[in-house]
């Protein structure tokens, strides 16, 4: 193996792509041109090290150092996230797991370790789900959560299946698939990520911390999850001449639902969100006909999820009912709660000389993955705790830790 950029130099470059001049956010969606862009960095950055570079039919990338292609089942270990972003999202959440992964390469290049087991770097494809709606798409086809079928007739807002996408892209929909005689050889899958939260920055964690907190966390577990499209069908009608007794307004449904989910995750200690809404005819002087509008919701376990779903589905229908609105409700995704491999878990933050763990109320490719192989995550310490916003941020110094924190732990799994 060769050594790459640093880094500092390998981030500098990542940054501008699919970057807005005019919100400073990134709209790396998946198969569109930016995120073609980043696909390109990924591949230059694994030939530059001399790794083997391959796409899997479902279109994730991956670097190898090492014989993967003979190895035996669970002889692998692998790293990375994903590259592409929610819409103005961050620069780390992703990207930086991805970057990290190289650069931990590169670190154990440096102090002449030589692994005795595979060493990978995976990009997984649609990992937030911007443009199609059901997130870690090349993840969930891989493990056989998703069917080749299914996925190949999701659509974007414009009507663009994710089949044509690809197509355009030049990469084959009818390839795409489960891919369980990859997933065999791999023995643990390590995810760095940004942590979406203050945990590791106010020291509110499981183990204790330092003032100030620790740069890097290990996770325990993931929130069960998912995403529910709420249909509320009305009346079109003129905004100026029909009265308010009149009208069969499903904006008004929504916007109480919109209240009513915020009330009910409160009070159950879950979170629940309105974060997408589309409306027809969408004009400023018309009364809707349509209202749709996409809750995302998750809590600590999954009875309180389903009871708070259930109890904003029926507060909507209630109120519907008295507004002469029809309510409708389709669960697009749903995501049980993740333990991460509790072996593994306690191996690498007992490697990082006790290092918090904490769970995550987010999604990620790891806790997709964790159905079929053993998965960890590392976080890497945010100071103000956004993401999903150009706000979000993190330290060099932290995350030249993460780098370093990475490397300890490929080196303990790749070089028993």
């Amino acid at each position: 193996m060769r050594r790459g950029a640093s880094f500092h130099a390998m981030w500098r470059e990542l940054l501008p792509v699919g970057r807005s001049a005019a919100t400073g956010g990134y709209r790396r969606h998946a198969w569109t041109g930016a995120d073609a862009d980043c696909r390109a960095w990924f591949r230059e950055q694994a030939e530059a090290r001399g790794l083997a570079y391959e796409v899997d039919r479902n279109g994730n990338q991956w670097a190898w150092l090492g014989d993967f292609r003979n190895a035996a089942a669970g002889d692998a270990v692998v790293t990375g996230s994903h590259l592409d972003s929610v819409p103005d999202g961050g620069a780390f959440d992703g990207p930086l797991g991805v970057v990290s992964a190289f650069a931990a390469l590169d670190e154990l290049h440096g102090r002449g370790v030589r692994p005795a087991r595979p060493l990978g770097v995976v990009n997984f494809t649609d990992e937030e789900g911007a443009r199609f709606g059901l997130a870690c798409v090349g993840s969930r086809l891989a493990a056989g959560q998703l069917t080749a079928e299914q996925a190949r007739e999701l659509r974007d807002d414009e009507g663009t299946s994710l089949a044509r996408a690809m197509e355009r892209a030049g990469h084959d929909p009818d390839a795409i698939g489960p891919d369980p005689e990859r997933l065999a050889r791999v023995g643990a899958f390590v995810e760095l990520h940004i942590e979406q939260g203050r945990n590791l920055a106010t020291g509110a964690a499981d183990a204790p911390a330092t003032a100030g907190g620790r740069a890097v966390g290990v996770a325990s577990a993931i929130w069960p999850h998912g995403r529910w499209r709420f249909d509320f069908h009305g009346e079109a009608n003129h905004a100026g001449t029909t009265r308010l007794e009149d009208r069969r307004d499903p904006m008004l449904t929504y916007a109480t639902t919109v209240l009513a989910a915020r009330k009910k995750a409160r009070l159950a200690g879950a979170l629940a969100t309105f974060g997408k809404v589309a409306v027809e005819p969408n004009g400023v002087n018309a009364i809707a006909s349509l209202v749709r509008g996409w809750l995302d919701s998750r809590a600590p376990d999954e009875e309180t999820l389903a009871a708070v779903v259930a109890e904003i589905e029926r507060s909507a229908t209630e109120r519907g009912a008295r507004d002469g609105v029809r309510v409708a409700v389709v669960r697009e995704s749903a995501t049980p709660v993740v333990e991460f491999a509790h072996d593994l878990r306690d191996r690498i933050a007992a490697r990082l000389g006790g290092a918090p763990v904490l769970p995550t109320g987010a999604g990620h490719d790891a806790g997709i993955l964790s159905a079929e192989i053993p998965t960890a995550m590392l976080f890497v310490r945010n100071p103000t705790g956004v993401s999903h916003s150009p706000a979000e941020s993190a330290r060099e110094d932290d995350c030249v830790a993460g780098v370093r924190a990475l490397a300890d732990v490929l080196e303990d799994l790749a070089c028993p």
